[in-house]
């Protein structure tokens, strides 16, 4: 079954266009991991997807429904984890769950069960009832999860919900994640963290400057540069090094900096690897040089210039 499609969807914010003419279907029990650099339309998508944002062109069907696919019935049937934290800190986490479970027509002993249900699910039944304005980034993270699960959707989208939070509260999320996909959920998942989608996500999208670029399993887009080198070098004066000029090298598909350290992708076998060295070495030091196999952050850099962590978000 398709839990979601869109078709040829575009969205405008006066001039600027947003979404360019999207094609997406979302199959059930599907973990979506969507990608973009800041600013490339994941958030407008997801707003869209949910009947938040009003699109300007184009059709959006959610479980097959395209005639009204925004009536409550399918509403009721998702669950959305926004990036920011939508909890309310005047009430316990218990509290937090019932009133969420209420706003979706659970009421009696089915919703406290739901409450239950959701606390055990994130970890946090110890701490029922606290208020979440004692808990950690982590907590309050898992907390604003569970409160999208109360009515047990079948199509939830998770976007940013692991920002800015420690290592086993983000462990316990992905795994909260894949066990979701194992009792039958289909997810939409978008992360800056591209060791997540990794682990998790069943087919990968990359969306660039409103346009899904390209979209297929990890294994599979990592093939598909598996005719490209990569190379990390480290060096003293990275201000004195040419970057410009070791761009417009024929076979140069990308030149990325992080502090001293450039990332270099050509096409393999260019030979030009021999050359950027040389080029270097008239400008600076080198410190280090590390040459790694092609990984998806390697798929990402190429197809869209740039690293997934950059920028703000449209």
């Amino acid at each position: 079954m398709t839990i979601a499609s869109m078709k040829g969807v575009l969205k405008r914010y006066g001039n600027q266009l947003v979404l360019d003419y999207i094609d997406l279907d979302i199959q059930q029990g599907e973990i979506i991991g969507l990608l973009g650099p800041n600013g490339a339309g994941k958030t407008t998508l997801i707003k869209s997807l949910t009947g938040m944002e009003k699109i300007d062109r184009g059709t959006i069907a959610l479980f097959e429904d395209e005639k009204n696919p925004f009536q409550n019935k399918n509403k009721e049937r998702i669950g959305l984890v926004t990036q920011e934290i939508t909890i309310l800190p005047e009430l316990t986490a218990k509290e937090n769950l019932k009133f969420f479970a209420g706003v979706y027509g659970i009421k009696g002993a089915l919703r406290k069960q739901r409450v239950e249900e959701a606390l055990s699910f994130v970890g946090l039944t110890e701490h029922a009832n606290k208020l979440p304005t004692k808990f950690s980034g982590g907590m309050q993270r898992r907390l604003n999860i569970a409160c999208a699960l109360t009515h047990r959707p079948d199509f939830l989208i998770m976007d940013e919900p692991t920002v800015g939070i420690d290592p086993q509260s983000r462990n316990h999320i992905l795994e909260a994640v894949k066990e979701l996909q194992r009792r039958g959920t289909t997810i939409l998942y978008t992360t800056h963290y591209m060791e997540e989608v990794q682990a998790i996500a069943s087919r990968v999208v990359i969306v660039d400057q409103g346009q899904i670029i390209t979209e297929g399993t990890v294994k599979d887009l990592i093939k598909n540069i598996q005719h490209e080198e990569k190379m990390k070098i480290e060096v003293t004066n990275i201000e004195q090094v040419p970057i410009l000029v070791i761009q417009d090298l024929a076979g140069v598909k990308s030149v990325t900096t992080d502090g001293n350290e450039m990332t270099i992708i050509a096409t393999a076998g260019s030979g030009h690897f021999d050359r950027i060295l040389s080029i270097i070495k008239e400008h600076s030091a080198i410190l280090a040089i590390q040459a790694d196999k092609p990984n998806l952050e390697d798929v990402f850099l190429t197809l869209t210039g740039k690293k997934l962590r950059d920028g703000g978000e449209q």
